[in-house]
């Protein structure tokens, strides 16, 4: 007799290798998948378009020989109709009697589980919603029914969407699912260090170029022919033959994005209001004035990105009534502060012409602003505590009126934390430079926002400085990190390791 066979273990499946990463979100799901116990459970998977949520969803559901059903935007009819079908090929039996409504259609699907946990995934759920306002509810008491029957019922119900105001509204803890909700996911984009593996860049300064570029969406790398630059020397080539390129998706992709994520909304406005941000405007009253529109219409569009994860806002550091916004989509913001204005250009002029113009924009208005929210994004996902002398808790900009000029002082990397049980603990004050080789004057600037910040009744005490640097540091800032008078950080720390403090405290 031949050797046996030996089966994979269903209870606990193996992420499969084409699923690249997400092995905190792979683990999440195989538990709420197989979990033993009885009673039907219910979870909920969300995320922006683009992201592998619906790969990794198909991926998770032939690991454990569940049952998956993609929704489209259709009739309820014709939803109806395809999950009836998909339903009869998985089992290989018809549902005993015609499906009326979808109160027929869930308690089939949760028939499946009647004895044994089964994963029934049913994704964009979103768009069966829209159709059929009723179906959250019909769930609910289905699930309710289940637990008054006394039924042995083992399934296991993900719901999966896009549509990120309608999920969250959906399930929401005000939503009467929210109650009966086992797994509550959200599927982001790759951070930059997940991103950098992702394209298989090793050089961290061309791996933050083309994450300025487009993030750690993993679909982007199929846009771009799953071409990545070889180098930064490629890098202009890799902009004109793949963004900049109409003959490749990623050309018209941020308007598709934006169209696909605002519906029917005002996408003129949209537009430009990314435009206002892309250029520096950073709170609502400055992107009003700059478009010349009434804030409350601008923080209604302002409302609606935010809603579907396009823009982040976050207090001012120093000054917490001030709200200031970014673009959280990396595309979005490349698309308008450097290709933007130059769109008519390209329909008749040669990408690499286009390109050279816009660079300089590019560097000032991306990747610049861009370096400094990956600082940010390192101390809360990457730093050890250590460095800051404790766990920080937010990391963002901060401004400060300065008294002896008309403009605001900045820092771009503010770190508080608690600290011997205080929340609001200063712990670092930093300054972020993209294409500056930092010196010891920077290190100056920080001493004089420590000062106005002391003189302010903020307690700086233990407050560390901060240089955040791309391209390096003189020797004479060195020496003053071997002194412990600040922390120096540059790109091979952001993308290949913890940063390990010099001194336990600033001199």
């Amino acid at each position: 007799m031949g050797a046996a066979v030996s089966l994979p273990d269903l209870s606990h499946p193996t992420k499969p290798e084409t699923v690249f990463d997400r092995d905190v979100e792979w683990d999440a799901l195989v538990a709420f998948s197989c979990d033993t116990r009885a009673g039907a459970g219910l979870g909920f998977v969300s995320g922006r378009l683009r992201q592998g949520k619906t790969y990794l969803l198909k991926a998770l559901t032939a690991a454990v020989g569940g049952f998956y059903f993609g929704a489209q935007p259709a009739t309820e009819g014709e939803s109806l109709r395809r999950l009836r079908d998909e339903l009869t090929l998985h089992t290989g039996t018809s549902p005993p009697n015609h499906w009326r409504s979808w109160e027929d259609a869930v308690d089939a699907l949760l028939a499946l589980g009647d004895g044994r946990p089964v994963l029934i995934v049913v994704d964009e759920f979103s768009d069966l919603v829209r159709q059929s306002p009723a179906l959250p509810s019909i769930i609910h008491r289905a699930y309710h029914r289940l637990r008054e029957s006394g039924r042995d019922n083992r399934t296991r119900l993900l719901l999966s969407g896009s549509a990120l105001p309608v999920m969250h509204r959906l399930f929401c803890t005000a939503s009467p699912l929210h109650e009966l909700a086992d797994l509550e996911l959200t599927i982001r984009p790759l951070d930059f260090r997940q991103a950098a593996r992702f394209w298989g860049i090793a050089d961290p300064r061309l791996a933050l170029l083309v994450h300025a570029v487009v993030g750690g969406t993993l679909a982007y790398r199929r846009y771009a022919g799953d071409h990545a630059p070889g180098g930064t020397d490629d890098f202009d080539a890799w902009v004109c033959t793949t963004v900049l390129n109409p003959r490749t998706p990623l050309f018209l992709e941020a308007h598709h994005l934006l169209q696909e994520e605002t519906d029917h909304w005002d996408r003129a406005l949209c537009h430009s209001v990314l435009a206002a941000i892309a250029s520096g405007c950073s709170t609502q009253g400055e992107i009003s004035e700059c478009l010349g529109t009434p804030l409350t219409e601008a923080s209604r569009c302002l409302a609606l990105l935010q809603a579907n994860a396009l823009l982040h806002s976050g207090p001012d550091a120093f000054r917490p009534n001030l709200v200031r916004l970014h673009i959280a989509e990396p595309l979005l913001a490349f698309e308008h502060a450097a290709i933007w204005p130059h769109r008519s250009a390209l329909e008749q002029q040669e990408a690499i012409e286009v390109w050279r113009r816009a660079r300089p924009v590019f560097d000032a208005a991306v990747a610049r602003p861009h370096f400094a929210q990956v600082c940010r994004e390192w101390v809360m996902n990457f730093a050890d505590p250590a460095v800051f002398g404790a766990r920080p808790e937010t990391a963002s900009h901060g401004s400060l009126p300065n008294p002896a000029r008309h403009a605001d002082l900045d820092a771009e990397v503010v770190v508080r934390g608690e600290a011997d049980h205080c929340s609001e603990a200063l712990l670092s004050v930093g300054v972020a430079r993209w294409d500056e080789v930092m010196d010891l004057h920077h290190l100056e600037h920080l001493r004089h926002l420590l000062a106005l910040l002391a003189a302010r009744g903020e307690d700086v005490t233990r407050t560390r400085p901060a240089c955040y640097s791309a391209v390096g540091f003189t020797p004479g800032l060195r020496s003053a990190e071997a002194d412990g008078d600040v922390l120096l950080i540059g790109l091979d720390q952001l993308y290949r390791g913890q940063q390990s403090p010099t001194t336990q405290g600033r001199r």
